[in-house]
Order: structure tokens, then C-alpha cells, then sequence
């Protein structure tokens, strides 16, 4: 929880593993010219594996933009899935993450107690989740599996064909800002609530997202772990995000303001 000290403050340590398994005793002092010759061979491999210059950021490396990576979404506001698409990992899913976003879901429910996951990103440590329980919509944020937020509707939603929407809209242009969640039925508001803080650069490393279901750890306690399939049946789900309405001056503004947050983060 203190300031990343820069790199060039690094302090290079040397340890005889062959005898020092864990790393216990710092030789670096007592063989200079060992780790002077190491210092040689890992500079001119970093040079040849094109490893420098070295990017010793944190967590701010997960969000590519932010990061300065290639991004397989490439900068797309919008992503249409289907059922039976599971477990799409964090960086082949669009990034929800400190924008303003919608959710839209054409669903045929059979009769007014549908119960299940719409759509959910990530589990029980972090993530959201749209789903429906005894035939009423809920939303949930999970942040970091510490602090929960959830927005529902207080009447179930007839049997037939409805459009599910959720929206979201942050309080500020900046990471792991709060924000406005409102649910709708066939354009309708049926629920709105406020979410005091979310998660600014990762969901999670191994739990991805899923359409029609929940897997592996659940984000919500609402529904329960391997049985929380959708009851209903979805058609398609749409993911629109809009771009920061930011100036370039305050898009650095926010960079900065990211850097400083994953320090903290950590």
C-alpha cells in the first residue's frame, strides 16, 4: 500500500541456488563480479528478447488501453452473444469497466417464475451478474467479493417474449468510480440503484464470461453454484459501451488518475 519506488531504485540481490533454495541469504555484496556478470548476460538477453524498456506498472496493465497492448477488441462499442457462449475470458469481452454501458436482452419466458442467470462476468471474488429469481429482474455488483450491490424489481415478469435492459451509468470519468444501475422491462423502468464503487482494471484472471448461466463460483449468493441455468430463453445479448466524452487534456487527467489508483489497489 506505498508508491511503486521507481526502477532505477531497483536493488539487484544474488543468491547460489543450487544451495539456497529459498532465497535466504543475499550474496550480492561478497561476489560483486558474479553479479556484474549476471547483470551483463540479463541485459543483453532483455535487449535480444526485445524486453526493454521494462514496464514495472501493476494492475493497470490489465486494462489494455491503459496498458498500451494490443486489445482483441479493438476499441469496438459494441458486442452481440449468444447462448452457449461461457467462459470468454476478460480480454476476448468487451470492457464495461469505468464507462457508461447497457445491456440489452430479448428473452421468451414460459410462465411468471423464471428464475436464473441472464448474463454474468466473473464469480464469487468480483464480477456482475443480470438474472432473474421467482420471475423478477435483479442486478448484482460484486466488488471484489467484499461489498455487494443489488438493484431488483419488485413485480415478476408475465410469460412471452420481453426486452430485458440493464444500464449503467458512472458517477465520474474516473477508475473504480460508482454509478447509476437502472433495470427495464419492454422499455419500462422497473428498479434503479446506486453503486457506491466498482472495480477498475480486472474482474479475474480465470473466471470469465457467460450467457444463460453462471460458472464456477457464483457472483451473486441469490442463485446457487452449478444450478443457476437460465429458465427462460434467450435470444441474444447485446453489450453497447459509450466512449469517454472526455478531452484529450482530461483523458490524461484520467490516465493519471488510474496510475494512482492501481498503486493504491495493491
Amino acid at each position: 500500500m506505498v508508491p511503486l519506488p521507481p526502477l532505477t531504485a531497483d536493488v539487484w540481490e544474488l543468491y547460489h541456488t543450487a544451495e539456497d533454495f529459498s532465497e535466504a541469504h543475499d550474496l550480492a555484496t561478497q561476489n560483486p563480479a558474479k553479479l556484474k556478470e549476471l547483470q551483463d548476460l540479463f541485459i543483453k538477453q532483455a535487449v535480444a528478447n526485445h524486453v526493454l524498456p521494462i514496464d514495472d506498472r501493476r494492475s493497470e496493465r490489465f486494462d489494455p488501453k491503459v496498458a498500451g497492448r494490443p486489445d482483441l477488441m479493438n476499441g469496438r462499442t459494441s458486442l452481440t452473444v449468444y447462448p452457449g457462449m461461457v467462459g470468454m475470458t476478460e480480454n476476448a469481452f468487451i470492457n464495461v469497466k469505468n464507462v457508461a454501458f447497457t445491456i440489452t436482452a430479448p428473452v421468451e419466458l414460459g410462465d411468471a417464475r423464471t428464475n436464473g442467470v441472464i448474463i454474468a462476468q466473473a464469480g464469487a471474488f468480483g464480477g456482475w451478474v443480470l438474472y432473474m429469481k421467482d420471475g423478477k429482474l435483479h442486478h448484482e455488483y460484486n466488488y471484489f467479493g467484499v461489498e455487494r450491490s443489488n438493484i431488483s424489481g419488485s413485480a415478476s415478469v408475465p410469460a412471452g417474449k420481453h426486452e430485458i435492459r440493464y444500464e449503467f451509468v458512472p458517477d465520474a470519468p474516473k477508475p473504480g468510480a460508482g454509478g447509476k444501475g437502472t433495470l427495464f422491462v419492454d422499455g419500462q423502468k422497473v428498479a434503479e440503484g446506486h453503486i457506491p464503487k466498482t472495480q477498475p482494471y480486472a474482474f479475474s484472471g480465470d473466471e470469465g464470461a457467460d450467457v444463460g448461466v453462471d460458472g464456477e463460483t457464483p457472483v451473486s449468493n441469490d442463485y446457487k453454484q452449478g444450478d443457476n441455468k437460465f429458465t427462460g430463453k434467450i435470444v441474444k445479448i447485446t453489450i453497447d459501451v459509450k466512449p469517454s466524452p472526455l478531452s484529450a487534456a482530461d483523458e490524461k487527467a484520467v490516465e493519471d488518475a488510474e496510475e494512482a489508483a492501481a498503486i493504491v489497489e495493491d
